[in-house]
């Protein structure tokens, strides 16, 4: 069983939401500059405001045009992302601090959107080192970025078994398995790499999907020669409900870059 299948449109959310709402930077190495160190952050609570309220004024105040930030393409997203998902919230908080001291932000978001009879839930997350000028973001680098979203009341729980960062080069393994047993059920799935472009628009790939002769999808890939980043998504169906996750991956240089 093999056949060509988009990724249903409600399912548009699960590529990288939270980069429609806050687009990636992702420098060659991770090491602060000294201007970065000194960078003074927002509160948090001003920006999971700016994110949850109804219109665009809050959030595009918190902006600077530069680097990785186009306020006009990010407010854009972020109402066709609203579009998909109406009751849409966003929940910020403190990351761990990285191993030089820097602070972090993790941000979470979830939905539910109703679509031909079917429920489809939403949930994401980021981990971001943001920079700011004292008023407004200029600046992140995305460290960790998943989102996942489930149609039917009954959809299987899966586990999304990705790295969030690889060497240059480096083969890696690309799993999203089932948590409970199959007991039988009929499975199938596909995975396929995004293009930047695609992560850009939230375009719906079409991808091949096979028949599962496990309790997942299992996979091996290989890391681009240069660093940057990789954005894998994945469909998986199941007769209680379908499962479309995405997930990106740095792609870094050298081996301290792996850890934070």
């Amino acid at each position: 069983m093999a056949s060509p299948r988009p990724l249903p449109a409600a399912l548009l959310g699960a590529l990288l939401p939270l980069t429609g709402v806050l687009p990636a930077v992702m420098p060659a190495a991770l090491a602060p500059t000294p201007a970065q160190a000194a960078t003074p952050a927002l509160p948090l609570p001003a920006l999971e405001a700016a994110l949850n309220a109804s219109g665009d004024a809050g959030l595009e105040a918190l902006l600077q045009k530069g680097p990785g930030l186009n306020p006009p393409e990010l407010l854009a997203r972020r109402r066709q992302l609203r579009d998909q998902f109406p009751d849409l919230q966003w929940r910020v908080s403190a990351g761990a601090p990285l191993r030089d001291g820097r602070p972090t932000v993790s941000l979470k978001v979830s939905g539910t959107r109703r679509q031909g009879g079917t429920t489809f839930r939403l949930d994401g997350e980021q981990w971001l080192q943001l920079q700011s000028d004292g008023t407004r973001f200029t600046g992140q680098t995305v460290l960790r970025d998943q989102s996942i979203v489930r149609s039917g009341e009954q959809s299987p729980p899966v586990s999304v078994l990705i790295p969030d960062a690889v060497l240059t080069g480096q083969r890696y393994d690309v799993d999203v398995i089932f948590d409970e047993p199959l007991d039988g059920a009929l499975t199938a799935g596909g995975i396929t790499a995004l293009t930047p472009e695609q992560v850009a628009a939230m375009e719906s790939p079409t991808m091949e999907l096979g028949a599962l002769g496990g309790g997942g999808l299992f996979k091996t890939v290989q890391a681009p020669l240069t660093p940057g980043s990789q954005t894998w998504a994945v469909l998986l169906v199941h007769p209680r409900g379908v499962v479309s996750a995405a997930k990106r991956v740095r792609v870094v240089a050298d081996r301290r870059s792996l850890e934070l």
